[in-house]
């Protein structure tokens, strides 16, 4: 076929394994897929709604790229994903560039859409969030060849106040053992090292088709593919961090020694208003636990600043819970006040350059504790997959089992000859607040 399809993916890394699904179905369509731009005749934006400058993203760059139809080879301009789900009616009226939309349970139609949308249908495929992960679909893995996502689970069921993804996804749907470890099998076979587990509630996994919480017998057997080297956890809720989950963790190998733990925030009052499960005595404890039962572990957490009614006071035991705690890993976002959901008509909302100032300020403190905890690591060996080189400076730069790809720190390796992929033994001389250098050992 001599149509050309590139497909752009906005948003979180769930996003980019529907759009790597998407692509997998377009390459055994026979359609050739394209990076530049420049080329395509079709092109996919595969969106975000989740915040509002994800929304303002989205709009941009559809608005962006439909101006391709005059100067270069566009002929259709698709939109997928959480944005067409929640606005698909909004996106038809006001953006007449689009030619065709597809939601976030439709996806897998999206050949038969780019035939309609060439034809001069305007397609829409919005139907309700619920996509069966279990079906056997292509995968073309667009990152890296040695590593990739998978979706364990899809949807939510905790009903926070400040989100939409409920809205968007639906509600939390497990998939089955046999079809993420089948998935794995497969992306091993292509080269794949590393697999990192997402969901939007990781250690919910399993309790509606299994009736309990499955994640470490999964965690377990994804430790048995072949050429699985390291299994990571993300998006891992306190409320359902079980004993069991931790011993895993701890005494598995090929599981990495990193917990990412979206807590949002650390005082009662705001988490009663935000509807998050626990508390900030059960979160510390917890996070004692982890720690003492699993040596070394690097934690990762996400907080929200500036929630309506967030007090100076509210923000200042927040960041004693940041000093007390020592993440080794943070996220700071501001909340963004979003149509439909509870939290958007709470009283005491928080002015922006409020919630800017709060933000910078947690950041600046977590540099300060990266800074340290780094340093800590100074004297060790570590394993590190290599992901590119360097040929200016003749380093390796690659990650460790406590780095995550993407959003965390790097380690830089020098005096090594091989191949990127490789996983490597490297003594660790110098830190940085958050990167990592050290020369390999041989």
């Amino acid at each position: 076929m001599s149509e050309k399809i590139k497909v752009v993916t906005l948003g979180c890394d769930k996003n980019l394994v529907d759009s790597e699904i998407m692509s997998g179905l377009i390459h055994e369509r026979g359609y050739t897929l394209v990076e530049d731009r420049e080329e395509a005749t079709v092109i996919i934006v595969n969106t975000c709604g989740f915040i509002d400058a994800a929304k303002e993203e989205s709009v941009n760059t559809i608005l962006d790229l439909a101006e391709l139809k005059e100067t270069a080879s566009l002929k259709a301009l698709i939109v997928s994903g959480c944005l067409t789900q929640r606005y698909k009616d909004e996106l038809m009226k006001e953006m007449p560039e689009i030619d065709g939309i597809v939601g976030t349970g439709d996806f897998d139609k999206i050949t038969d859409i780019i035939d309609e949308a060439l034809a001069g249908a305007k397609p829409s495929y919005v139907g309700n969030p619920v996509f069966n992960y279990d079906a056997v679909l292509p995968r073309k893995v667009t990152g890296p060849r040695y590593s990739a996502h998978i979706k364990i689970a899809e949807g939510c069921d905790n009903a926070c106040t400040f989100c939409s993804i409920p809205i968007m996804r639906g509600k939390f749907r497990s998939r089955s053992m046999e079809s993420i470890v089948a998935e794995a099998a497969n992306l091993a076979s292509q080269g794949v090292r590393e697999i990192s587990l997402i969901a939007q509630d990781s250690t919910n996994y399993g309790m509606d088709l299994y009736e309990k919480f499955a994640l470490p017998e999964l965690m377990e057997k994804l430790t048995l593919v072949p050429g699985v080297d390291w299994v990571r956890l993300h998006y891992a809720y306190p409320g359902f961090f079980t004993d069991e989950l931790i011993d895993v963790i701890a005494n598995n190998p090929k599981i990495c020694k990193y917990v990412d733990m979206p807590l949002q925030h650390s005082e009662d009052s705001i988490l009663k208003r935000m509807r998050r499960p626990g508390r900030g005595r059960d979160t510390r404890e917890l996070l004692q636990k982890i720690r003492s039962r699993i040596p070394g572990v690097a934690l990762r957490t996400s907080l929200i600043v500036g929630f309506p009614g967030e007090t100076e006071e509210d923000f200042e035991k927040l960041k004693q819970f940041v000093k007390e705690i020592q993440f080794d890993k943070l996220g700071v976002f501001t909340y963004s006040q979003e149509q439909d959901t509870p939290a958007a008509r709470l009283p005491d909302q928080i002015p922006e350059d409020l919630k800017e100032a709060r933000a910078n300020e947690l950041m600046e403190l977590q540099r300060q504790i990266s800074n340290s905890r780094n340093g800590g690591r100074v004297g060790e060996e570590l394993e590190v997959l290599l992901e590119r080189y360097d040929g200016r400076n003749d380093v390796y730069v690659g990650r460790s089992q406590y780095d995550a790809p993407e959003i965390d720190g790097e380690v830089f390796v020098s005096g090594y000859k091989g191949n990127i992929g490789d996983i490597v033994k490297v003594k660790v001389t110098h830190s940085f607040e958050f990167d990592l250098a050290g020369e390999a050992i041989a």
